[in-house]
């Protein structure tokens, strides 16, 4: 017999497929929703949905993780070897260039957990695939647009703050920061 506290931590990492979409944007809307609440206005909340979300590609490329609780999605993020440093399908400016792994550095991309899971250990189980299929892939070097609400979650990963600045493809700008680590 299995006690309910025995399937507490039943967490399990794979590469996102293409039947995990409409989960993964049901898991990235409630979790800019809710997780951005400390950290943005209303009106920057909204206006962050034009500058994130679902980016298909990677989940073409195969550089994009779930993390499932048993039959519960609760985070997903992964990274890339292309030039688009974060946004979804929607997103302007897009750029598909694939990256040259001895002179750039690979993105940490779309990273986002759900809101009742936070604090288990699911971004770290993220980071921690994303950095090492990089390193597989010949990076030395790694670059992400943080949100607010994640980046003391990223100083905690050993990313620093290259750069802070603003996405204004919104109706208002919204605070973002380029943060990066050498591998």
């Amino acid at each position: 017999m299995i006690y309910a506290g025995q399937m507490k931590n039943i967490l399990s990492l794979r590469l996102a497929c293409d039947s995990d979409t409409s989960a993964i944007s049901s898991l990235m809307n409630l979790s800019i929703r809710v997780l951005q609440q400390d950290y943005l206005t209303d009106e920057q909340i909204e206006a962050s949905f034009a500058g994130m979300g679902l980016d298909g590609r990677l989940i073409e490329d195969g550089t994009y993780f779930c993390v499932w609780d048993r039959d519960i999605l609760v985070g997903c993020g992964g990274w890339s070897y292309r030039a688009t440093l974060y946004g979804g399908d929607h997103s302007a400016g897009r750029d598909a260039r694939v990256l040259d792994p001895e002179t750039e550095r690979a993105r940490i991309r779309a990273m986002y957990t759900h809101p009742d899971h936070t604090r288990r250990g699911i971004g770290k189980m993220i980071i921690e695939a994303s950095e090492a299929a990089a390193r597989a892939h010949g990076f030395k070097a790694l670059e992400m647009a943080a949100t607010l609400a994640g980046k003391p979650f990223y100083l905690t990963c050993g990313y620093a703050v290259e750069s802070e600045w603003e996405d204004t493809d919104g109706a208002v700008p919204v605070p973002l920061c380029t943060m990066v680590k050498t591998l």
